[in-house]
């Protein structure tokens, strides 16, 4: 599917957007699992709360009930991502939270290394496939990339309010059972579309097509999103941005499967070099070279 119905405009998203509405985004999910309370069969819920069930996870109440099992009654709750207090279990992340601080100085507090690391284990080949100087340069080139997307970790949602209610596909047999504007642009690649959602969502195990809010309220559920997009999604591309990272292709690459059909081949050099920078400087954070075949 083509990469403009993912994330229609991101330029005016971000850059374009004369009078900023950014939503004010909810506290990121970075606590650990145990500490919210422990499901209780019987016991009253309101629309919010967090829960950890027998198993472990947590769930949060989609709607008011009297206390029906997480598992079973998912109109009333949706899975919650919360950190297990394992970290990413395939290892440390090759960006520290030092490194991280300083690629984005001023981003939005809910974008959180927590958020970020907790949704590592989405996909445990990102940034760990490959030789040291691969697994920084992948690890630099999304960063880059959801960087240019979001102002720099700025933007939690998209700008343009008047674009919400155009990201609902009607041909589809699900329909947009959220609401005709529900499936704006959100997060750090601005997941859009219902079809994106619930594309995403059914990757991740979460129910983004009823909850598309999800994106903006959790941290950890919001860098799973763009994991998805960067590891599963070739966009107007030819390979997904993982395998442009992992098989030597560059970083053009990925600018390519994320926007090409609007940046790539002389159509908004402006854009692609913005892409390129923020790439350059990240890179040189991690202390490793960025490779060839930079551009699109």
């Amino acid at each position: 599917m083509s990469r403009r119905r993912i994330s229609a405009v991101v330029t005016a998203l971000v850059l374009g957007s004369a009078v900023p509405v950014l939503l004010p985004a909810a506290p990121a999910s970075a606590a650990a699992c145990s500490s919210y309370p422990a499901w209780t069969a019987g016991r009253s819920y309101a629309t919010g709360d967090i829960v950890r069930y027998t198993d472990g996870k947590a769930y949060i109440a989609e709607h008011d009930n009297p206390g029906y099992d997480p598992t079973i009654s998912t109109w009333y709750w949706d899975p919650y991502a919360c950190d297990t207090g394992s970290g990413n279990p395939s290892g440390s992340f090759v960006v520290s939270e030092a490194q991280f601080n300083q690629m984005f100085p001023n981003r939005n507090s809910f974008y959180s290394y927590s958020g970020l690391t907790a949704a590592l284990s989405a996909y445990p080949g990102f940034a760990k496939t490959g030789s040291d100087t691969v697994k920084r340069q992948e690890a630099a080139a999304f960063l880059a990339n959801v960087n240019h997307e979001t102002g720099g970790l700025v933007y939690v949602v998209e700008q343009n309010t008047a674009n919400y209610p155009h990201y609902c596909d009607w041909s589809q047999s699900y329909g947009c059972p959220a609401g005709q504007s529900a499936y704006y642009g959100r997060g750090p690649i601005q997941l859009s579309w219902n079809f994106n959602y619930k594309a995403a969502g059914d990757a991740l195990g979460i129910d983004l097509l009823n909850n598309p809010w999800l994106v903006q309220n959790d941290s950890a559920v919001a860098w799973k999103t763009a994991l998805w997009y960067w590891n599963t999604q070739t966009g107007p591309g030819s390979m997904t941005p993982h395998n442009a990272m992992v098989n030597g292709a560059g970083f053009g690459q990925t600018i390519r499967s994320i926007n090409g059909s609007l940046e790539c081949d002389g159509k908004n050099p402006a854009q692609v070099q913005s892409r390129v920078d923020a790439y350059q400087r990240f890179t040189q954070i991690l202390a490793t070279a960025p490779g060839g075949n930079l551009y699109c």
